[in-house]
């Protein structure tokens, strides 16, 4: 399986902008800048890279650990995941991704807290996004609702 993206970009770092467009049409030409990416904490002036790996990293979790419940006998009800991406300025200059936190709510009939944070420490540890973030700290807090 292949996925894509493309990102087309015009102009200086901080005086440019670009889109993005994803393989699904999820979205489209969605604006993208160095204001949105290192200045807006609010994100409201376009998307970033590091608000797009924080997505796929919460959503493959949530994913992941869906199929792991129900293995369990215990289908999922809901799930909430949060994923936080921490980046900021590099030893060596530039700038570097160190962190990626998700934070877990689930309503899972029948399961006991004990055995859903194993299984969600598993998923988390077994998520090809958790994977692919192997060069960073992946933390968890899970809890039952």
């Amino acid at each position: 399986m292949n996925r894509h993206a493309t990102a087309v970009w015009k102009g200086s770092l901080t005086e440019g902008s670009g889109t993005l467009d994803v393989q699904s049409g999820a979205f489209a030409r969605q604006p993208y800048s160095f204001k949105g990416r290192f200045q807006d904490e609010a994100g409201k002036s376009g998307t970033n890279p590091e608000e797009l790996i924080a997505a796929a990293h919460a959503g493959c979790f949530a994913m992941q650990l869906s199929h792991f419940l129900a293995e369990n006998g215990t289908p999922a009800e809901e799930l909430d995941a949060q994923a936080v991406v921490t980046y900021g300025p590099a030893a060596g200059g530039g700038f570097e991704i160190t962190e990626s936190a998700l934070k877990l709510t689930g309503k899972v009939p029948g399961i006991d807290e004990a055995k859903f944070k194993e299984l969600a420490e598993q998923a988390k540890a077994g998520c090809p996004v958790s994977k692919a973030l192997g060069a960073i700290k992946v933390t968890l807090d899970a809890k039952l609702a």
